[in-house]
C-alpha cells in the first residue's frame, strides 16, 4: 500500500516548517538608544580645539530632534544618526561613551563637533 502523493507533500511541508521554527535565526541588528539631551563637549576647527558654544541637541523618543530652533526627524542606521528636515540632511557618527560627532566642511575649514549625553547610573548621585 503506497501513501497518497498529496499526503507525502503535506508531510514534507510540515517537516520544513518545523525545521524553520527550530533552527536559530541570525542575529538582528541592534538599534542604538540615542534619545536624550546632548551638550557640546568639544569643538575642533582645522584640528585645533576651540571653545564650544553650540546649543544643546535634543533627540526625542518619537524620532524627532531639536537643535537651536532647527526641528526635524532623525534616523539611526548602524553607527550613524541622520538628522533631516524638508530641505537639509546631516549625518553624524555615534561613538562610545554616549557621543555623537558631526564632521563637516565649514567656512573656516574642517570642523568637528562632539556632543555628549550625560547619563545617570543607578546608585550614583553624580552624572558621568
Amino acid at each position: 500500500m503506497r501513501p497518497c502523493p498529496a499526503l507525502k507533500v503535506s508531510y514534507y511541508i510540515v517537516v520544513l516548517l518545523l525545521a524553520c521554527l527550530l533552527l536559530p535565526t541570525g542575529s538582528k541588528a541592534q538599534i542604538a538608544e540615542v534619545s536624550g539631551r546632548y551638550q557640546c563637549a568639544q569643538a575642533k576647527v582645522r584640528g585645533k580645539v576651540v571653545p564650544c558654544t553650540a546649543a544643546p541637541l535634543t533627540l526625542k523618543n518619537d524620532g524627532k530632534f531639536e537643535l537651536r530652533g532647527w526641528e526635524g526627524s532623525y534616523l539611526v542606521e548602524g553607527q550613524w544618526v541622520e538628522l533631516s528636515d524638508s530641505a537639509v540632511r546631516s549625518r553624524a557618527k555615534i561613538e562610545p561613551g554616549h557621543k555623537i560627532v558631526f564632521r563637516y566642511r565649514g567656512k573656516h575649514g574642517w570642523c568637528e563637533m562632539t556632543y555628549e549625553r550625560r547619563v545617570a547610573e543607578l546608585g550614583k548621585t553624580s552624572l558621568s
